[in-house]
């Protein structure tokens, strides 16, 4: 996979609060959902954005207490629904909404 974000670092990433993280790997995700039916090279790069920051966040030393587990199942799902069979029946909406949450508790963290 190529670097999208070439000018971040794993330590900037590092930094940044884990629903901060979150709600970034959710706001590629969203993009992916929103050019799905329009353009698919486009539906294609926001999720493989989506995809390198969720890989960063995995790589978080401060994230593998509990969160490890569900970082790990998120990416399986991921790639479940939009490369695959959707065998976890994962919809539009359930993405939005899931990623969400990740982006109030940022909100209301800062």
């Amino acid at each position: 996979m190529a670097f999208f974000h070439k000018e971040l670092t794993e330590e900037k990433w590092h930094g940044k609060p884990f629903f901060e993280q979150m709600a970034n790997v959710g706001a590629e995700i969203g993009r992916a959902i929103n050019w799905k039916n329009k353009d698919e090279k486009m539906s294609k790069a926001s999720f493989e954005r989506g995809l390198e920051l969720l890989d960063l966040t995995i790589s978080d030393k401060k994230n593998h207490g509990s969160e490890l587990k569900e970082l790990c199942r998120l990416k399986e799902v991921l790639l479940d629904y939009f490369y695959f069979d959707n065998i976890y029946c994962s919809t539009d909406k359930k993405w939005n909404d899931y990623f969400y949450l990740f982006g109030y508790a940022a909100a209301i963290n800062r």
